[in-house]
């Protein structure tokens, strides 16, 4: 078979300018409404499994500073961009790049990735290179089947997103790997952190967070569970998990003080930045999760992250055993 040319083909000239940070565009405000309020730090989680890409033997990869949180999953810090705290508007330009692997010699690397979304939808953004020259494509339509992101002091989100191919998306990745792909093919789920780096009280307590409840009321933290600040300032914040032992498929809770009254904090397991809490107006947070039926037996480890920085990550260690 012959090698495709294309959308594949990366020149070492197009590469350097397919790496460039790309700057969000200039939003037209009418007269007296209030700005945008400038990104200070966020993520975007992407979560691609049983989307079109597994179907047809794609699967997806990232450079830094994005990371892989899974086999099919991946996260993009946000660098820049602006949310609209009247009504969660947001445009993000998010971190490293998303590279696809599959049937194609070379993979099909998007970089300077920005996502827009406003009202029930919006679309990613992505740089590649076609026909070697580097462009700029809508790559996918994103729903948001109707739920309205948070929107708080301290951050816009967005969980549920549904990311689907749009038109010259599809002929992308069709070009590119020679499988047929069609707009509307769905290429996983997206959710969205957007901090404002505002400081007052956002007024919430509890929390919100993709794929689960709100915790339940703080629990006696196990005076065996190890809990270790990585960074901090003078007054750092601490976390602990409610039970050092347990047995999969049961339930843990990670709770935290000391955190800035309204923050919102990203709380990974074992790397993979699933849920999110907001302190309360004490600087408390609660966030119960479920531990899977199949996690390995041995220790995991559960970090905690304030969106925007300023108060480090946090981690504490609980240990797994099979079930009864």
């Amino acid at each position: 078979m012959a090698k495709r040319t294309g959308a594949a083909a990366l020149a070492a000239g197009a590469l350097f300018a397919l790496c460039c940070p790309t700057v969000a565009a200039a939003q037209v405000r009418a007269e007296g409404e209030a700005p945008p309020r400038e990104v200070s730090g966020g993520f975007a989680g992407w979560a691609s499994g049983g989307s079109a890409l597994t179907g047809r033997g794609v699967s997806l990869d990232v450079t830094r500073p994005a990371a892989r949180a899974g086999a099919d999953r991946a996260s993009f810090p946000a660098l820049g961009g602006d949310a609209d705290p009247a009504t969660g508007s947001t445009e993000l330009e998010l971190g490293g790049a998303a590279r696809f692997e599959g049937p194609a010699a070379a993979p099909l690397v998007l970089a300077g990735l920005r996502l827009r979304l406003s009202g029930d939808g919006g679309a990613l953004y992505g740089r590649t290179v076609v026909d070697g020259r580097v462009r700029e494509l809508a790559l996918a339509e994103v729903a948001s089947a109707g739920a309205e992101p948070v929107v708080r002091a301290t951050a816009v989100t967005w969980t549920g997103l549904r990311a689907s191919l749009t038109a010259e998306g599809a002929a992308l990745l069709s070009s590119w790997s020679g499988a047929q792909f069609t707009a509307g093919d769905g290429l996983g789920v997206l959710d969205v952190t957007a901090g404002t780096g505002e400081e007052e009280e956002a007024g919430e307590t509890g929390s919100t967070a993709p794929g689960g409840a709100g915790g339940a009321g703080s629990p006696s933290a196990s005076p065996s569970a190890e809990a270790t600040p990585q960074a901090g300032g003078p007054e750092k914040p601490t976390v602990a998990v409610a039970r050092a032992a347990l047995t999969a498929g049961a339930e843990q809770t990670v709770t935290g003080e000391g955190f800035t009254p309204g923050a919102v904090v990203l709380v990974a397991i074992d790397g993979d930045t699933r849920y999110q809490a907001v302190a309360d107006d004490r600087g408390g947070i609660t966030r119960s999760f479920p531990v899977y039926a199949n996690a390995s037996a041995g220790q995991h480890t559960v970090e905690v992250t304030v969106v925007g920085g300023g108060q480090g990550v946090l981690s504490a260690r609980f240990g797994v055993g099979a079930p009864n």
